[in-house]
């Protein structure tokens, strides 16, 4: 009783006081209040459990209360919570740095931080734009895949797909030349694009999401097909971009998608399960040719980049716990666990033919279904979706029609059986019209 209580109170508060993200407050239900996580489960006021099949919007990569985070985090807050980073430097960021291009691919030589994946990927195009202004070349054209998205501040948003969130905004974004995804037999199609911009305009970058497109609908395409695309825009002079925000850290089996690649991007961005979901922060690194382009006499070639927050020793130290954990023999042993437990379930449903495409890479799924209707991501279906898995206890966010499971990596087999079970039983009621 006490704990209804306590519930109703922080929810009528929170209806007085805060504005969530992607919610549209008028006609948005009460929000669900979680008391505490352990591992791959949330538990509301009522004692309630709730599979966190999302990682928690992709960030918690090791489950809920991760003691040794928790720990690195505590110590460090004892003895250096945080300092400017403009002329100062700490033990914790150049740690992170040092382990963090050990694992990123071999043309990676300088880490620059700040605080989220928008911001990341913000600093990846100035960083490229500013190359080649630094050296008197007049470059104005950003590459991009059709329906991609990079985040939520003005650069992202350009670089992003037209998505209709981004309606009240499209007059103040530079435009963006785009490109095809090159899914299935479509890479000549997309080659054929980008061959048209490069002998038409004056392109200084492509970005791109590696192999996975996340919020567009979790798209996948084939490593080789972005391998032919970058090493294309190499050959002329167009610096690439990997937004790796969502798929780095484990999420394709690998530490980074990038690694599946044979051609390599300039720039890599980072967030989300960098500190694996427990602290703010992120991460822009560049080959060492494009730091050099900042040096200079010329005070007017810096960088002028940088955020309070930026390398925030808290957040390095989480950061170094996760990536410990991350190269463990365990978590390995799990990412390729998850990984064969969706591949499974994926040949399971293909056999079936009861939805409209299924498909996935490493520990991601992503179902499709058929609705007889358009689909994208203000698909009706999203929110009976969403109601529908968490009457069940599981947290699903579907992507309009696209239901994905994007799991902690410490979710147990029975863990994602439960979760297969539910989406067996949402395809019955929800997906009428065979495939």
């Amino acid at each position: 009783m006490e704990n209804t209580k306590e519930r109703e109170e922080l929810i009528e508060k929170d209806k007085r006081v805060v504005w969530h993200p992607y919610t549209q407050m008028r006609t948005a239900k009460d929000p669900l209040a979680i008391k505490h996580a352990k591992g791959a489960v949330l538990y509301d006021y009522d004692g309630s459990e709730y599979i966190d099949a999302v990682s928690s919007w992709w960030v918690n990569i090791h489950g809920h209360g991760k003691e040794e985070i928790a720990k690195a985090v505590y110590e460090q807050m004892l003895n250096l919570e945080h300092i400017i980073f403009a002329g100062f430097t700490h033990h914790p960021a150049v740690t992170l740095a040092e382990e963090l291009l050990k694992i990123l691919p071999s043309n990676q030589g300088r880490i620059f931080y700040s605080d989220n994946g928008s911001t990341a990927v913000e600093i990846g195009i100035k960083m490229a734009k500013q190359y080649y202004f630094n050296q008197g070349i007049k470059k104005t054209v950003l590459v991009a895949f059709e329906n991609g998205f990079h985040g939520e501040t003005f650069g992202a948003m350009s670089a992003s797909g037209e998505h209709k969130f981004n309606l009240a905004f499209r007059d103040q974004l530079f435009e963006v030349k785009r490109i095809p995804v090159p899914v299935e037999d479509k890479l000549q199609e997309s080659l054929n694009a980008l061959n048209e911009i490069i002998e038409s305009e004056e392109a200084y970058a492509f970005i791109f999401e590696p192999l996975i497109q996340g919020a567009g609908g979790m798209v996948m395409y084939p490593p080789e097909h972005l391998d032919a695309l970058i090493k294309r825009c190499q050959e002329n002079g167009i610096l690439c971009i990997a937004d790796e925000v969502m798929t780095g850290f484990g999420r394709t089996a690998e530490n980074f998608a990038s690694n599946h690649l044979k051609e390599q991007a300039d720039i890599i961005c980072m967030a989300k399960g960098l500190t694996g979901g427990t602290i703010p922060l992120s991460v822009t690194s560049c080959t060492e040719q494009i730091y050099e382009a900042f040096l200079s006499e010329d005070k007017y070639k810096t960088f002028f980049h940088g955020h309070s927050y930026t390398a925030n020793p808290t957040g390095c130290a989480a950061a170094l716990a996760s990536l410990k954990i991350l190269n463990s023999a365990e978590c390995k042993a799990d990412l390729l666990r998850i990984s064969k437990k969706h591949h499974a379930y994926l040949t399971r449903l293909k056999e079936s033919n009861k939805v409209k495409n299924v498909r996935q890479t490493g520990t991601i799924i992503a179902i499709e279904f058929e609705t007889g209707t358009a689909t994208g991501y203000f698909n009706d279906l999203r929110d009976k979706l969403y109601e529908f898995f968490l009457s069940k206890g599981a947290i699903l966010r579907p992507l309009g029609n696209v239901i994905y499971i994007m799991p902690p990596y410490c979710i147990t087999d029975n863990q994602l059986d439960v979760i297969y079970s539910m989406i067996d039983e949402a395809i019955e009621v929800f997906s009428p019209v065979k495939a």
